[in-house]
């Protein structure tokens, strides 16, 4: 019985009568190529799930959890809401209790802020409502939208929910 795949004579040799390496360019070349797009599709996990796994997402602790990777790694209200250290570190004693903001305008500009408000433990500057329509919509309880440099946050109600659980989770030494 003859293989299903055989290389005619003419593919083996050059027209001088040397081996072709194009028979080692085709052969090895194609395995490499088929490895290469296999892993680029992400085909091949190595015995992972093909799941998509969430990078840095907390596995559990439910809204709290998840609104700390929300604020903490994601937003980074830390960044602006919290104090810093003579080294220029954020101040983990007085983590989210407010600060003077750390960039000024390119232009002078009179509606800047000069300090993030107090955002972490209760009361919280709002009510649950306000706070999740701030993170929703990026509109105050004065009805109008936040100031740069504050980010518009358009959140899932899920995710400000859960930013909320954990702002109100905060104690003073957090």
């Amino acid at each position: 019985m003859l293989p299903k795949f055989m290389l005619s004579k003419s593919m083996l040799y050059s027209d001088r009568g040397h081996p072709a390496s194009s028979v080692f360019d085709f052969v090895f070349g194609s395995v490499g190529a088929a490895i290469a797009l296999v892993l680029l599709t992400g085909s091949f996990a190595l015995g992972q799930s093909n799941k998509p796994q969430p990078h840095n997402k907390p596995v559990g602790g439910g809204a709290v959890a998840r609104g700390k990777y929300i604020v903490e790694s994601v937003a980074m209200c830390g960044q602006c809401h919290t104090p810093r250290d003579t080294d220029g570190s954020p101040e983990r004693a007085r983590w989210l209790q407010g600060a003077p903001v750390p960039w000024q305008p390119t232009k002078p500009d009179s509606n800047w802020p000069i300090s993030a408000p107090r955002i972490g433990r209760t009361p919280l500057p709002a009510s649950d409502g306000d706070m999740i329509k701030l993170l929703t919509t990026g509109v105050w309880t004065t009805g109008n939208q936040l100031r740069p440099p504050m980010p518009q946050f358009r959140m899932e109600r899920g995710d400000a929910e859960a930013v909320v659980a954990y702002l109100k989770s905060l104690t003073a030494q957090q």
